[in-house]
């Protein structure tokens, strides 16, 4: 079946940066077959969708989260020992019941603020893998392995075991990528993160982890191995892999250097609004861009960042990166709206993703123009990252199929899903009061 979506204001974000004001788009299968400018019986379909003077563009990519975190969204906030006092205590009580109820509702938000895309780091990967299989969204699912015992494993390092069925499970799937994620260098072991790029090489999938994150971070590695993280990494063989580095907030110059050099296989995902929450640093994503490297927004987890959607990230990254450059014209907004669409498609390896060209794969979302704060436009980058909000997007196609119509789940009921994830996290929240 063809879907033609017209009266729309493109934006491909191909190579040109090309625009097509009064545009149209033709989907067939999971492709886009025709574009451009309309004019009434240019093509037919069978079915047709009115965009009404919205903005048409690639779906934004989360480019790292933790969608089995939505529970702890809100707690301690504010306090300095959140992840000892909290996050590690209370994760002892996830089992893959609420880390399955938490991605779904972690998703039904993405995909109803147009993120058609994301990278995911947590436990019980698999049920994440299928609750995305569920909803039709394009993931890269990563299990995470760290040196202690969690919650769906009680050996150290027990993710490594759990990857061994995980990766082969999801390998051959359309739209999930499966992949090893160890939690960060300075929380896993050398032979560890040896045989995380053994695993890597063996099933042929990425690995994402953090890099860079702490201060303590950057502390421990120098005291233990006398290197930063980044030169371990390498030293490891984890850059000769596809890797998605999150964070990278101390990140010096020769670490740039260094990264660069294998620049082609390693990508960045910037994590503007939690490094920022939680007083860490503005990673240097000028330099890191001047270098050639691959970089891409992510949100983090809902309880280091607190919500799911990029445009909150586009705002926030405007708002920091200029003024910790001290440049009012650094990052114009169609850099920042190409951040958030094709460079976290690249730093994923979502192929034919990430640009609206002929054959490319239907991801793509419409941003409505008709409310309150999305009057007037005058440019139409600068109104997605500074005016426009989560409640905008209108309609969302992933993989050609259409997820999100008139600002509603097309195949999930959101009341539903936020009821079973409140009944799963009846214990989680006795617990969670008990440290409050």
């Amino acid at each position: 079946m063809r879907t033609l979506i017209k009266n729309v204001h493109i934006l491909t974000m191909d190579d040109q940066m090309t625009e097509y004001k009064n545009g149209y788009v033709l989907i067939e299968e999971n492709r886009i077959i025709d574009l451009g400018e309309w004019r009434e019986g240019l093509v037919s379909s069978e079915k047709v969708i009115d965009g009404e003077n919205g903005l048409l563009l690639p779906g934004f990519v989360n480019t790292h989260t933790h969608a089995g975190m939505i529970p702890f969204r809100s707690l301690g906030d504010d306090v300095p020992d959140r992840l000892r006092r909290f996050l590690f205590p209370l994760e002892a009580f996830m089992n893959k019941e609420l880390v399955a109820a938490s991605t779904a509702y972690a998703i039904s938000e993405m995909l109803l603020s147009g993120v058609t895309g994301f990278c995911d780091m947590y436990y019980f990967e698999d049920q994440v893998a299928m609750v995305c299989d569920q909803f039709k969204i394009r993931a890269l699912v990563g299990e995470t392995i760290i040196d202690m015992p969690v919650s769906d494993s009680s050996q150290p390092s027990g993710g490594l075991e759990y990857c061994e069925t995980f990766l082969p499970k999801w390998q051959d799937h359309p739209l999930i990528t499966p992949a090893l994620a160890p939690h960060a260098p300075n929380t896993n072991s050398y032979e560890g993160l040896k045989k995380t790029v053994e695993l890597s090489q063996r099933f042929d999938v990425p690995i994402t982890l953090h890099v860079a994150e702490m201060d303590y971070e950057m502390k421990e590695l120098a005291e233990r191995y006398q290197q930063t993280p980044f030169e371990l990494l390498k030293e490891l063989g984890f850059m000769e892999r596809p890797l998605i580095m999150a964070h990278c907030i101390h990140m010096t110059k020769s670490d740039i250097a260094l990264v660069a050099e294998s620049a082609s296989q390693v990508a960045i995902a910037h994590c503007i609004g939690a490094n920022t929450k939680s007083a860490k640093g503005v990673a240097p994503v000028k330099e890191m861009l001047a270098a050639g490297l691959t970089v891409g927004l992510g949100t983090d987890g809902p309880s280091s960042g607190n919500t799911l959607d990029l445009f909150t990230q586009m705002k926030l990254f405007a708002n920091f990166h200029k003024t910790f450059e001290k440049d009012r014209a650094l990052f114009p907004a169609k850099k920042i709206v190409r951040l958030a669409t094709r460079g976290g498609a690249e730093a994923l390896n979502f192929k034919d993703t990430g640009q609206l060209t002929i054959g490319s794969k239907a991801d793509l979302i419409v941003v409505e123009t008709k409310s309150v704060n999305m009057f007037p436009i005058f440019d139409t980058y600068s109104a997605l990252v500074y005016s426009a909000n989560a409640s905008n997007v209108a309609h969302v196609w992933v993989d050609g199929r259409q997820l999100v119509n008139d600002h509603q789940l097309v195949d999930q009921d959101l009341s539903q899903i936020r009821a079973n994830l409140y009944e799963q996290m009846e214990v989680f929240v006795s617990e969670a009061k008990k440290r409050m």
